[in-house]
């Protein structure tokens, strides 16, 4: 079977026959003819139905000709993109992944700001520590964003460890609830683990077997079996969800000015250990100048949240 053969069959479908086509092609009705036959001999089956009145596509050959158009366009788009890179440098790559945090997305936002390549494909993907981890190792990502507690570090640090991956400290920051601005609690400075019982709890959903260490919500005690949870797989569900309920989450706390409107605020935890803030990148392998130039950009980002985050919280 030869892309030949599937243009000739295409073609014959958009003009109707086989002259028509023939015709379209510069070609002869005969040599048409033969090379459908060859293919249907080759793959055992009728694509046209031929009589006096001309021809006409059988279920199998309707069921074929799908195929052939797909085979083509993905054909095209190969031919597009090598046959383009062969007259132009090759695109810069880079990406991201990291776990759900404005800082990280405005820290990338201003990587786009300033990239003076003619041609990139740069790439940012959110997911939960665990897909982090693995997109670093997998060579999916250059650079990942990740935290750690106190109760999870020495376990995901053996990981990292298993893995060769490093992981760099930016930050260390109270760990907070996050509510509606409209929340029986908004307003206060604090809240205490208990003043939380009875209120709904919004996690991010993981796959069947992941250790809680792998969770991107602050760990806490009353929180390994909540009475009300509600599991949603994106941030931006999740902020819907908090801004229209009473329901609230844990984690960092940050906010990042121009990604936040208001509509969900945050409440420093009392009693608990720091969330720790990093990135990561396999320890063999020395950072790029673009992953240099991302960090120099997260650490920028990192403090300008945890700035404006204290500005919400102390109402100034």
């Amino acid at each position: 079977m030869t892309f030949q053969q599937l243009e000739y069959i295409v073609e014959i479908s958009k003009c109707g026959s086989i002259n028509k086509a023939a015709q379209k092609l510069f070609l002869s009705q005969s040599g048409i003819s033969t090379a459908v036959r060859e293919l249907e001999n080759e793959l055992g089956i009728r694509v046209l139905a031929r009589s006096n009145r001309g021809v006409e596509f059988t279920p199998e050959g309707k069921e074929f000709l799908s195929y052939a158009v797909s085979l083509l366009e993905q054909k095209r788009g190969i031919e597009s993109l090598y046959g383009e890179a062969r007259n132009a440098a090759a695109p810069v790559r880079f990406s991201v992944s990291c776990q759900r945090y404005p800082f990280a997305v405005d820290a990338f936002l201003r990587l786009l700001r300033i990239a003076g390549e003619n041609r990139f494909r740069f790439g940012l993907r959110e997911t939960g520590m665990d897909g982090v981890i693995d997109d670093v190792y997998d060579h999916r990502a250059d650079v990942g964003v990740i935290c750690l507690t106190d109760l999870t570090e020495k376990i995901i640090c053996r990981l990292l460890d298993a893995r060769e991956l490093e992981f760099h400290e930016l930050a260390a920051v109270c760990p907070c609830i996050y509510v509606r601005g409209g929340h029986p609690l908004a307003g206060r400075s604090s809240v205490t683990e208990e003043e939380l019982d009875g209120y709904p709890y919004v996690a991010f959903e993981h796959d069947q077997g992941v250790a809680s260490d792998f969770f991107e919500e602050y760990p806490m005690v009353s929180l390994k079996k909540p009475a009300k949870c509600i599991s949603v797989n994106n941030r931006a569900t999740a902020m819907y969800v908090l801004a229209s309920t009473d329901a609230f989450t844990s984690g960092s706390g940050l906010l990042s000015e121009g990604l936040a409107d208001g509509s969900v605020v945050t409440i420093p935890l009392l009693g608990k250990t720091s969330v720790h803030l990093g990135w990561i990148h396999i320890r063999s392998s020395r950072p790029s100048p673009l992953t240099e130039q991302f960090v120099r950009l997260l650490e920028e980002a990192l403090a300008d949240s945890i700035a404006f985050t204290r500005r919400l919280q102390e109402g100034t």
